[in-house]
């Protein structure tokens, strides 16, 4: 499905469309239909407790209600070995699967200190190992 973005990617304000595609249960590409941009999202709720609520400002402008079909992902720096890879848990993607409304929405750090800007993902791979 393609989704138009509603406000700029931080970062990346030249792209106004993007197709997502599954890769499996964790892990989605972005692909920009604007450039050759691409990244790895990741499904956070895979991994943790991932709860926030969506500003009144982005629920408007992705016409999102208590009926809507919606998506969050993260965008996931992959690096090798794999353990070194982060994960942006303060600024996740919000995706209104209805009408193909998509925004980045960057969450207040003081609000939400449990979510950093880059973790590694490693904590989460190594959960259950030890316990």
């Amino acid at each position: 499905m393609v989704f138009s973005l509603k406000m700029p990617l931080l970062g990346f304000e030249s792209i106004q469309e993007v197709e997502l595609e599954k890769i499996d249960e964790f892990f989605v590409k972005f692909i920009s239909k604007s450039d050759t941009t691409t990244f790895t999202l990741i499904n956070p709720f895979m991994l943790r407790p991932y709860e926030f609520e969506i500003p009144e400002y982005f629920r408007t402008l992705l016409d999102i209600n208590e009926k809507s079909n919606i998506l969050i992902l993260n965008i996931m720096i992959i690096a090798t070995p794999i353990e070194a890879s982060t994960i942006n848990f303060l600024a996740p993607l919000v995706f209104n699967v209805d009408n193909g409304a998509m925004a980045q929405v960057v969450l207040d750090a003081n609000k939400y200190p449990e979510f950093g800007l880059m973790e590694g993902i490693a904590r989460y791979l190594n959960k259950g190992k030890s316990e």
